[in-house]
């Protein structure tokens, strides 16, 4: 299963699994075990409902750091290769901006993408100043001989400032992160759940990458973005009560791939 092959044969569903809060992280009540356990039981569900592929990330370990502990990386880990043996494709983020030790956990446990912030260009995220990461990290790839993880990169990310960027809009940045050979860029809204600006992605068009949808997709609106990415990433709506906090809510997910897979189809 190379998923770089798999992207090839058409157009990708994520669903994100918010995995429990970390051991060591001010929310975190569970034990790696505990925490492994619950995100096998969403996988499964969104694989008996037809995804191919999700996503792990820490999002309830606020607040972020900028550098994880090796609990945290190797608990992410230890989730990533649980739900690999159930035979989906799997990505992972590390928050905030712990791109390294996202691409080391995702190596040990035969992750497929990485989805990274700060590749390009410095922001100021509400973690803090990031400084942009792409050359130290694609050389971490491929010391570690990771080259086919893929890496997903946000542009003009969310919960950031991009004042000291403003003169560099959207599309030059994607073309940035192009030449600095990123595999994909991740589109999104201004914050958690809401939706990406669909001029971006239309001036995007314009760069031969891979595109990102990155938040806010709902059943109701993802057929406005199906002709202008590649890879969807779904988190907050297949929620209970539309809440990225709560677990799936199964009628949600059925509604999202009932569209999914119809509309975006080969014809």
């Amino acid at each position: 299963m190379i998923y770089r092959n798999h992207l090839e044969n058409g157009k990708d569903l994520v669903a994100m699994i918010h995995l429990d809060a970390m051991p060591g992280t001010p929310l975190g009540k569970r034990s790696p075990a505990e925490i492994v356990k619950k995100a096998v039981t969403e996988a499964r569900l969104y694989k008996d409902h037809g995804i191919r592929t999700v996503m792990i990330e820490n999002m309830h370990d606020v607040p972020y750091v900028k550098s994880a502990g090796p609990e945290v990386v190797a608990t992410m880990a230890l989730a990533g290769r649980a739900i690999k043996d159930l035979g989906l494709y799997c990505g992972i983020q590390i928050l905030a901006g712990c791109n390294r030790e996202a691409l080391g956990a995702a190596h040990a446990a035969g992750l497929d993408f990485v989805r990274v912030e700060g590749y390009v260009f410095g922001h100021l995220a509400d973690e803090g100043l990031f400084e942009s990461c792409a050359g130290e990290l694609l050389r971490y790839r491929t010391a570690i001989g990771a080259d086919e993880i893929l890496v997903f990169t946000d542009i003009k990310k969310k919960h950031s400032s991009h004042a000291i960027t403003s003169d560099v809009d959207i599309v030059e940045t994607a073309r940035a992160a192009r030449f600095f050979l990123s595999d994909g860029v991740v589109v999104t809204g201004v914050s958690t759940g809401t939706t990406a600006d669909i001029a971006e992605l239309r001036a995007l068009k314009s760069v031969p990458i891979r595109k990102i949808v990155g938040s806010g997709l709902t059943a109701k609106n993802i057929r406005d973005y199906l002709d202008l990415a590649d890879v969807f990433i779904v988190g907050s709506s297949l929620k209970i009560d539309g809440s990225w906090k709560n677990p799936p809510d199964p009628e949600r997910v059925r509604g999202m791939v009932d569209v999914f897979f119809q509309d975006s189809a080969p014809s």
